[in-house]
C-alpha cells in the first residue's frame, strides 16, 4: 500500500513538474487572464465566482488557476499553483483592470460623466414595457421550440446564456439560463470592435473626424507607414504586423494581459503588406483605433465622455460599461460590457440605418460604409463588423451582418427580414478541431474558412428563425 502511495505521488509530482514546466512563460497570461476575468464577471455582471469558474473559466490551463477574491477592496489575486500571482481591481466607472506592481491603489483616476435619465417610452426607446403586438406571419410555438432548442445541451457543444430575438422593434422571443436574465451584464468581447468603428461614425457625422485621414502616428511619419489611414485600420487593412493566436503566447495574448498602455501595442509592428491591400485580423488595431479617437479631444475627460454622452447613453445602453486599460484607454478590442437587451437596441441602430427614434446617430452613408467588404476579405469583413457578403454563410441572406466576440457572442443584423438576433454563451468548440476536419486549401484564405466555420451553429440558428417568420 505504501509503495502504491508512494508512487503515486511520484506521478503525481511529475505530472505536476511537466504542467509547470510546459505553462511557465504562459504563467502570467493564465494567472492574469483568471484574475481579470473573475473580477470583470464578480464586480461588473454581478455574477458568482463558482459558475463563472465552471463556464467561462473552464477550460486549460485556465482552469488550474487559484483565485481569491476580497470583496472588501473588490480585488481578485490569482496564481497558477501559488506562482506568477496577478492582481485585477475594479474601479466603479471604469470595470477590471490588471495592475501592475507599480499601480497605487490610492491614485486617484477619472470616470465618464452619464446621462442616465430614464425616458417615459415602450422598449426599446424607452424603459417602459414594448406596445404588445403579434404579428400574423410569425409562427410563434415553432419558434419557441427553436428557441429552447438553443438552451438544450444535448443538442449542442456550447452553452447559451441569453438569446433574444427582434422583429420589425419588437421582441418576438426572449430567454435566458440559470443564473443570467435581462439585467445581467454580457462580456461581448471583440464585439468592442464594432463599438469603437460607431464611434468614429458619430465623430464623422459630427465632422470631428474624416476616415480618410492618415494615421495621426508620429513613428510612422519618416516610413512606408505614414500611407496608413484611418479607413485602413478600420477594415483591418494596414498591412501591419500582428499575430491573432490565443492558444499561445502572441500578440493579442502579452497586449491583454502584460501591456499597460494597449493602444501602443499596434504601433510599433513593422509593415510586412500594403496598406489597402493585406487584410489581417488584429485586436491591437482596435486599440489603437481607441488611442487614436483620444488624441482627438482636448481632455481625457472629454474622451471618456464622448462614447456614452454622443452615442451609448443617447440610445438607452444605460447598462454598458467599456472597461478601460491602466493608461485609460478604452480597450475597444475586448472589454465591452451590457445586458443583452441594451445589446439589441445597438443592433437596432444599425437595422434602423443610424437613426434613433429619429435623431440621426451616425449617417446613413458610414451603414454602407460598414457592410462594404475590405479588400481582401472575400466578403467577409467591412469596418470592424463581419459580413455575409461572400454568401460564405449558405442559408443567410448575403446583408446579414455583425458584431461578433470569442466564444460565440454575436449581435446579427439582417435588414431585409427586419431582424436582430443577440445571442450570447460559451462556445466549446475549438476552431483548430474543426479546421483537421476540413483542413485550409491552398488556394482558400485561412481567416474565411475559419468564418465558415466558426459560423455554422449561427448559419443554422438564423436559418431556423428565419423558417419561422
Amino acid at each position: 500500500m505504501k509503495k502504491t502511495f508512494k508512487l503515486f505521488l511520484l506521478f503525481l509530482l511529475l505530472g505536476l513538474t511537466y504542467i509547470v514546466y510546459t505553462n511557465y512563460k504562459k504563467l502570467n497570461i493564465i494567472s492574469g487572464f483568471s484574475a481579470k476575468m473573475i473580477a470583470s464577471q464578480v464586480f461588473v455582471a454581478n455574477r458568482v465566482q463558482e459558475s463563472v469558474e465552471q463556464s467561462e473559466n473552464n477550460f486549460s490551463p485556465i482552469n488550474s488557476a487559484k483565485n481569491i477574491i476580497d470583496f472588501k477592496n473588490k480585488t481578485v489575486t490569482s496564481s497558477f499553483f501559488g506562482m506568477k500571482k496577478r492582481k485585477a481591481i475594479y474601479r466603479e466607472g471604469l470595470g477590471a483592470v490588471l495592475v501592475n506592481k507599480e499601480y497605487d491603489e490610492n491614485t486617484p483616476y477619472l470616470v465618464p460623466k452619464r446621462n442616465k435619465t430614464p425616458k417615459n417610452l415602450p422598449f426599446p426607446y424607452g424603459e417602459l414595457p414594448q406596445n404588445d403586438t403579434v404579428f400574423l406571419n410569425i409562427d410563434y410555438n415553432k419558434l419557441n421550440k427553436v428557441v429552447d432548442n438553443y438552451f438544450d445541451k444535448n443538442n449542442h457543444q456550447s452553452t447559451t446564456n441569453s438569446l433574444l430575438i427582434i422583429y420589425k422593434n419588437q421582441i418576438i422571443a426572449e430567454k435566458y439560463a440559470d443564473g443570467f436574465d435581462k439585467d445581467t451584464r454580457i462580456l461581448g468581447w471583440s464585439m468592442g470592435k464594432s463599438l469603437v468603428s460607431t464611434v468614429y461614425g458619430v465623430m464623422e457625422q459630427q465632422g470631428k473626424v474624416d476616415r480618410n485621414e492618415k494615421a495621426p502616428i508620429d513613428t510612422w511619419k519618416n516610413d512606408e507607414r505614414s500611407k496608413i489611414t484611418i479607413n485602413n485600420l478600420l477594415q483591418m487593412n494596414s498591412g501591419l504586423e500582428w499575430v491573432e493566436d490565443y492558444t499561445k503566447i502572441s500578440d493579442i495574448t502579452k497586449m491583454l494581459y502584460l501591456e499597460t498602455d494597449m493602444a501602443k501595442s499596434q504601433i510599433d509592428k513593422p509593415l510586412i503588406g500594403k496598406p489597402n491591400e493585406s487584410w489581417n485580423y488584429s485586436s491591437g488595431t482596435s486599440n489603437l483605433l481607441s488611442g487614436i479617437l483620444r488624441q482627438k479631444f482636448n481632455s481625457h475627460q472629454e474622451y471618456l465622455d464622448f462614447w456614452y454622452t454622443d452615442f451609448i447613453d443617447k440610445i438607452g445602453m444605460h447598462s454598458m460599461i467599456i472597461e478601460t486599460d491602466l493608461a485609460g484607454n478604452y480597450v475597444a478590442s475586448s472589454y465591452p460590457w451590457a445586458t443583452t437587451r441594451d445589446w439589441a437596441k445597438y443592433g437596432l441602430l444599425y437595422l434602423n440605418k443610424g437613426n434613433w427614434n429619429g435623431e440621426q446617430i451616425i449617417n446613413e452613408d458610414w451603414i454602407k460604409y460598414t457592410v462594404t467588404p475590405t479588400n481582401g476579405s472575400e466578403g467577409v469583413y467591412g469596418a470592424q463588423f463581419w459580413l455575409n457578403a461572400g454568401g460564405h454563410l449558405l442559408d443567410v441572406p448575403k446583408d446579414m451582418f455583425m458584431a461578433d466576440g470569442y466564444q460565440g457572442q454575436r449581435v446579427m443584423i439582417i435588414p431585409s427580414k427586419d431582424l436582430v438576433v443577440v445571442r450570447f454563451g460559451v462556445n466549446y468548440s475549438q476552431i483548430d478541431k474543426l479546421l483537421a476536419q476540413r483542413p485550409v486549401k491552398a488556394n482558400e484564405k485561412k481567416e474565411v474558412v475559419e468564418f465558415e466555420l466558426g459560423n455554422i451553429e449561427y448559419n443554422n440558428l438564423l436559418k431556423d428563425i428565419l423558417e419561422t417568420i
